[in-house]
C-alpha cells in the first residue's frame, strides 16, 4: 500500500506568531490615538456646553433687569436666602418661561414672556456626567471660583460665573 502524500495546508506556529506580533505593534500605535480623541471631544463637549450656558446667564441677565438666574426665587420673585432656594430657582428660570421679577411659569403668557433659555434640561457634565447646577450666593469676587466636584456645575449667582464643577476643569 502506498501513501499518497498530499501538501499540507494552514499556517506554521512562527507565522502566527508573526501575525500576533504586527497585531500588537499596530494596536500599541493606534490605541493612544482613540484615547487621545476621547480626551479631544469631552473637552468639546465641555466648553459647548458651557458657552451655551453662559450665553443663556447672560441673555436672562439683560432681559431681567440685571439679575442673575438663581439671585430671585422662582415662586415668588423674593431674593433667595439659601444655597437650595438659589439651586431651584437658577434651574428652573432657565428651562421655564419667567416673569420679569423671576417668577416661572410652565406657559407662556403677557406676564411670563421670557425664556425658556435652555430648552430641555441642563446639560450634563462630560467628565462627572452630573446635570445638576449648584450656586454660591455669597461670593462677590469674579476672580474666587472653587469646584466642589458634587454637581456638574457652579453658579456664582452674584458675579454670573459659571464653571465646570468637576474639579478639573474650573478655567473653562
Amino acid at each position: 500500500m502506498s501513501r499518497r502524500s498530499s501538501p499540507r495546508s494552514g499556517f506554521t506556529l512562527v507565522e502566527l506568531l508573526i501575525v500576533v506580533i504586527i497585531l500588537g505593534v499596530l494596536a500599541a500605535i493606534a490605541i493612544p490615538q482613540f484615547t487621545s480623541n476621547t480626551e479631544d471631544a469631552r473637552i468639546s463637549a465641555l466648553d459647548t456646553n458651557l458657552s451655551e450656558m453662559r450665553n443663556a446667564v447672560e441673555l436672562y441677565y439683560h432681559q431681567h433687569s440685571a439679575t442673575y438666574p438663581g439671585a430671585n426665587r422662582y415662586d415668588n420673585g423674593a431674593a433667595v436666602t439659601t444655597t437650595a432656594q438659589a439651586d431651584t430657582s437658577f434651574l428652573k428660570q432657565l428651562t421655564l418661561y419667567t416673569a420679569a421679577t423671576g417668577v416661572t411659569s410652565t406657559s407662556k403668557d403677557a406676564t411670563h414672556k421670557y425664556g425658556p433659555y435652555i430648552k430641555k434640561a441642563m446639560p450634563a457634565n462630560p467628565y462627572n456626567s452630573s446635570n445638576e447646577a449648584t450656586c454660591d450666593i455669597t461670593e462677590t469676587d469674579i476672580t474666587q471660583v472653587a469646584a466642589a466636584g458634587t454637581a456638574g456645575w457652579k453658579f456664582y449667582v452674584k458675579t454670573g460665573r459659571l464653571i465646570a464643577n468637576d474639579g478639573t476643569h474650573t478655567d473653562r
